[in-house]
């Protein structure tokens, strides 16, 4: 029969023993020493001078004092003297020093919790399987930072792959957002969880938007439609030179310019307006009936109107004194116009200036 037990070395008693109790008391030590498991330390060095009844210490490797010769094991102060003990594989004790769990493995205490890498799958809470190898049932995950920032990343083997958030609502998809099938980003809808449509997305290359969140063309006027800067107006583009094509603006929306036939306006819309320079020296001398008349004289236009002479109205003021004369417009072309300018008496060196509506298509 042997000596002792295979695993704690509990001392057995022998056929025909004297002084059982020693070998039992003996026995009682080491089970007392090993039940529920708790060391001081880990790799303490050197003997505490007051040691405590009880107190266990995980010894380093090269310990001293009444420690030396005893490396790796454990120390157990049995009130006078101590007791030595080999760790086996598998053997847990809680460090009261360190404030951790660990397990005695190939040689050393490990942290158990350092063998949670390449875990297979882990459920907090919850049933992990072999596609969703994470699962948490909560009311809430927290992700904090450890000093600075934080990041959360989701990778994924290649371009045509998808790395992203879904969003459920009983297990039905409803909103999805990453790079989904591609390497640029965005953000997809569905009523179903089956019929998606791609709401948002963003080129990775020029950060240009796209999507149905997005407008689709110059005309579309879509309510809730985010509008594009090339299709909108704003500051940068409202004015401009106005241009269109089939009916539909193509340029800014107002356009000004001006040049030694006076001054013009374009709209969008097609309307175009020209005012003239002051036309000074206007003798209105020449009798008519019971008025007097000047002089024809023409008035090229600053900018070429479009869409017949019909669309075309204009008027003559007075600069000055404008009960003594007026003036006639007459239209006679895409680009000039004849003026005409009356009075009741003989009048010479006077000024007008003439105005032009219609439009420019």
């Amino acid at each position: 029969m042997p000596h002792s037990s295979p695993r704690v070395e509990l001392p057995y008693l022998q056929p025909s023993q004297a002084q059982k109790d020693v070998t039992h008391n003996e026995a009682l030590q080491r089970l007392d020493a090993v039940t529920q498991l708790g060391l001081q330390g880990f790799a303490d060095t050197a003997p505490p001078e007051l040691p405590t009844p009880g107190d266990i210490h995980g010894l380093g490797s090269s310990p001293t004092g009444a420690w030396a010769g005893h490396g790796h094991e454990l120390a157990y102060w049995s009130g006078d003297q101590w007791l030595f003990l080999t760790p086996r594989d598998g053997w847990r004790a809680w460090g009261v020093g360190e404030q951790e769990l660990r397990v005695w493995r190939d040689g050393q205490w490990q942290a158990i919790f350092d063998h949670l890498d390449n875990m297979e799958r882990l459920g907090v809470n919850a049933t992990a399987d072999a596609t969703n190898r994470l699962a948490v049932a909560s009311d809430a995950s927290l992700l904090s930072h450890d000093g600075s920032g934080h990041q959360l990343k989701v990778n994924k083997a290649a371009p045509g792959d998808t790395a992203s958030l879904v969003f459920q609502s009983n297990w039905t998809g409803h909103a999805e957002m990453g790079l989904a099938g591609t390497n640029d980003w965005s953000i997809k809808v569905s009523p179903d969880g089956v019929s998606w449509v791609d709401a948002l997305g963003f080129d990775n290359g020029t950060g240009i938007a796209s999507g149905a969140a997005v407008q689709q063309s110059e005309t579309d006027t879509t309510v809730g439609r985010l509008a594009r800067a090339d299709y909108a107006y704003g500051r940068g583009n409202l004015l401009g030179a106005v241009s269109e094509a089939g009916g539909t603006p193509t340029g800014a929306v107002i356009e000004r310019g001006s040049n030694a036939n006076g001054e013009y306006v374009r709209f969008a819309d097609g309307t175009q307006i020209c005012v003239s320079p002051d036309f000074g020296g206007v003798d209105i001398t020449t009798l008519t009936g019971s008025l007097y008349r000047s002089a024809d004289f023409e008035w090229s236009f600053p900018a070429t109107f479009g869409g017949g002479v019909e669309t075309i109205a204009g008027s003559v003021t007075s600069m000055a004194n404008s009960n003594t004369h007026w003036g006639s417009f007459r239209i006679t072309g895409a680009s000039i116009a004849r003026i005409t300018v009356f009075g009741p008496a003989s009048i010479t060196g006077r000024t007008v200036r003439a105005m032009a509506a219609g439009r420019w298509f």
